[in-house]
């Protein structure tokens, strides 16, 4: 069964592009052109990418984003947008995004992306036992994070995607570019602060003191080492 994307974009022709080029690829393809449309569309389920675009009437995509990832849901989701300062995309990954593509771009690469994003999907989906980090329980599976009274915070994808790899690798260092690599995999990659943004969005959902991290550290010059035992 073909992936199906749901394509939030407010301009026209755009999303009509967009939409053309992913069903040449394969994918099944829905498009709303406002935030709140795009809410209820991923509530009624059967949603596993959305594309979605920043400005938006009624509800801007941010706010979109958020709404989602606190209400459980867990699928990639790519930003596009006209702003592409820095702080945006901090703020789209502070939001819960997975990705941001800055317009105008190339739909090549709009089409690596959307394919790369499922395809770790699936490999983040495959069965692993949840990881016991001090007092705090990570389930991949259902991509949360349980802390000792019972609250659970959703793990973005790419969140979870790092957090997993960093543990099948218990001691040793991962470099950044292996992180970009194996997380983001295609072939135009953000820069590393991405990777550093999420390290720190992660030492805040299961470290004691995230000021000064015991399992997830910072090695540096060469990238990052999970302690599964704790360290000062």
């Amino acid at each position: 069964m073909s992936a199906r994307i749901l394509v939030v974009e407010d301009e026209q022709h755009l999303a009509e592009g967009i939409s053309e080029n992913l069903q040449l690829e394969g994918y099944a393809v829905e498009i709303v052109g406002d935030g709140e449309s795009a809410l209820q569309r991923w509530r009624s389920g059967g949603i596993d990418l959305v594309i979605l675009d920043v400005m938006l009437p009624r509800l801007d995509g941010f706010s979109v984003c958020k709404a989602i990832r606190d209400e459980g849901g867990r699928l990639p989701i790519l930003f596009l947008t006209a702003k592409t300062s820095d702080d945006d995309r901090v703020y789209g990954l502070e939001m819960g995004g997975d990705d941001y593509l800055g317009k105008p771009f190339n739909l090549r690469e709009l089409l690596l992306r959307v394919r790369g994003m499922l395809r770790r999907q699936g490999w983040y989906g495959q069965t692993i036992q949840p990881a016991r980090i001090a007092d705090v329980t990570v389930d991949f599976g259902k991509g949360e994070v349980i802390q000792p009274d019972g609250e659970r915070s959703t793990l973005a994808e790419k969140e979870g995607l790092i957090l997993r790899l960093l543990v099948e690798r218990s001691g040793q260092v991962v470099s950044r570019d292996e992180i970009l690599e194996r997380v983001w995999g295609y072939e135009v990659s953000p820069s590393t602060r991405a990777v550093e943004h999420m390290v720190v969005r992660l030492r805040k959902l299961i470290e004691p003191d995230p000021e000064r991290p015991r399992y997830l550290h910072t090695v540096r010059g060469l990238g990052y080492r999970f302690s599964p035992e704790g360290e000062a």
